[in-house]
């Protein structure tokens, strides 16, 4: 333990300083794709009953008509958080089509080929058309079936007290409380990406997929587990793998979170570069709209990561324009697969990890992450998406390896007395057990989530059929837990409103689409 982790746990430690860490702000975003009784994607419109899915403010869609996306308030308590998240689950198994359910794997069901895969609408407004071209980008670029893997994000952030405690400790006096905030979410950021195969390891939940989500193609490097499902034997998930969210294009883009400024630049950058490959996309008929522009990324969101700094913006305000001119507010964790052993794909006692896991990472040293660890650390991610429970695997740590439970089990350690004064600021003892809970795994492999489904698929049932038997399981659970009558009127007067919010933002449109880019696009220039 370091001098200066030491220090910083002692300073919350001391007096009332310890409330701040009661303070600790969580929402959760969670995907889900609406599939048939046939295992596949569901060809219908997003259900009008659940309101519109450009302005309601808690379910969306993502990429798919058929992706579902459930946002929840902001709480300190998770369990409100993931409260709120059951409660939309049920108002949406409610008003779906019948026979419908939501699929409850990160990995897509069936999939019949692009045309199958219906990208969201979000009606006629600038913004309703920008959302849907974004998306028909994202096809021509990395093809559909990429864009159906579905995750759980965890937005989590610290309170400004929090920081400023931390602040006067590293007698940080020449920077403002803006810009050391910002500073401390990068130190945090930084440690995530050191430590994220713990988490793979830990929470992994895609170890297996439907042959379909391949199209047939080969070249994979999977192993058949049955004529519909391929795995890897030692994988944790396979969504965060080569297979998921990766890009040749993204991969030249040098991001490693040392400063805001590097990262905000790199992104405003990467906006405002032409690619060659995605100028010959060309438009189409009748000279339509097939992505925003030919430039490496569209927008910021184009940018595939495990995590994000984030700002919430103001209305038409781009996100690097946020975070460069307000900085940091919290951050997204996006690594997080969807876990079909539980009805919400994630339940409270990995929420209390995650706090554990990621104030340590706030605390614990964090240099700036040279050319050489960057390799490493992506390495190291690697390996743990594909072959987290292999025996003996070994991670590089510096100039040398370390075994991954000898380094998770120190890792473990360190993060005890986080978590003993989360339990001190918020009068409980569930955060350490949830520490103790997670580092069983370490011991019994068989603990793990991946390794938990790839153990039922190995009696027999084919992914496609484990999935949906799991999907239909959770769905009766929320549907057997009906919503009080209060809440039902709740959800309906949110969609009712929804409609009209959006019928008034078409209505109030007098931009053409094209100029409508244009401003977008030129206004808020800043310095690279």
């Amino acid at each position: 333990m370091s001098a200066r982790f030491s220090e910083r746990l002692q300073v919350l430690s001391e007096g009332d300083n310890r409330a701040c860490l009661n303070q600790i702000q969580h929402g959760i975003e969670k995907e889900g794709l609406r599939v048939t009784p046939q295992q596949k994607l569901s060809q219908k419109a997003h259900p009008e009953q659940l309101g519109s899915a450009l302005t309601h403010p808690y379910i969306t869609t993502d990429y798919s008509e058929a992706l579902l996306e459930f946002i929840t308030p902001v709480y300190r308590d998770a369990a409100d958080a993931l409260d709120f998240l059951s409660q939309l689950h049920t108002e949406t198994l409610n008003n779906m089509p019948e026979g419908e359910v939501i699929w409850t794997t990160s990995m897509p069901p069936v999939l019949e080929g692009d045309d199958q895969i219906p990208v969201a609408y979000y009606g006629t407004s600038n913004t309703g058309k920008m959302k849907h071209v974004y998306r028909l980008g994202l096809a021509h670029r990395y093809g559909k079936a990429m864009q159906t893997i579905a995750g759980i994000h965890y937005n989590f952030s610290l309170s400004e007290e929090f920081w400023s405690l931390m602040q006067k400790a590293d007698k940080a006096d020449s920077l403002s409380a803006m810009d050391y905030q910002s500073t401390g979410y990068f130190a945090m950021i930084r440690n995530f990406r050191r430590y994220a195969w713990l988490l793979s390891y830990l929470f992994g939940a895609s170890p297996a997929l439907d042959k379909s989500f391949l199209y047939g193609g080969d070249g994979h490097g999977l192993d058949e587990l049955d004529e519909e499902t391929l795995y890897l034997p030692w994988a944790t998930s396979l969504r965060m793998s080569d297979l998921g969210y990766t890009s040749d294009a993204q991969s030249s883009l040098p991001v490693c979170y040392n400063t805001l400024d590097n990262y905000v630049n790199s992104l405003w950058k990467a906006i405002h570069t032409p690619y060659a490959p995605y100028k010959n996309i060309g438009t189409g008929p009748n000279g339509e709209y097939r992505q925003l522009s030919s430039n490496l990324l569209q927008i910021e969101n184009e940018y595939y990561s495990t995590i994000r700094p984030k700002r919430v913006t103001r209305t038409g305000e781009k996100p690097v324009v946020a975070l460069k001119e307000r900085g940091v507010e919290y951050i997204e964790v996006r690594s997080l697969d969807i876990n079909p052993l539980m009805p919400l794909g994630i339940d409270l006692n990995q929420s209390l990890f995650m706090d554990t896991f990621l104030l340590f990472c706030a605390l614990q040293d964090s240099p700036e992450i040279s050319e050489q660890e960057c390799l490493d650390i992506t390495n190291n991610f690697t390996l743990s998406v594909r072959e987290g429970r292999k025996p003996g695997l070994q991670f590089q740590d510096g100039d040398s390896s370390r075994e991954f439970v000898e380094w998770a089990t120190e890792l473990f350690e360190l993060m005890m007395p986080v978590a003993r004064l989360l339990d001190q600021a918020n009068n409980t003892d569930a955060y350490s057990k949830s520490l103790n809970l997670e580092s069983n795994k370490l011991s019994d492999v068989s603990l793990t989530p991946s390794a938990m489904i790839l153990a039922e698929l190995q009696k027999g049932k084919t992914f496609r059929k484990y999935s949906l038997e799991q999907s239909a399981r959770h769905a009766e659970s929320f549907q057997n837990n009906p919503l009080h009558s209060e809440r039902v009127t709740y959800f309906t007067e949110i969609a009712e409103q929804s409609h009209k919010d959006l019928a008034s933002k078409e209505e109030a449109d007098t931009l053409d689409f094209e100029t409508f880019l244009q401003e977008y696009f030129s206004a808020e220039e800043i310095s690279v």
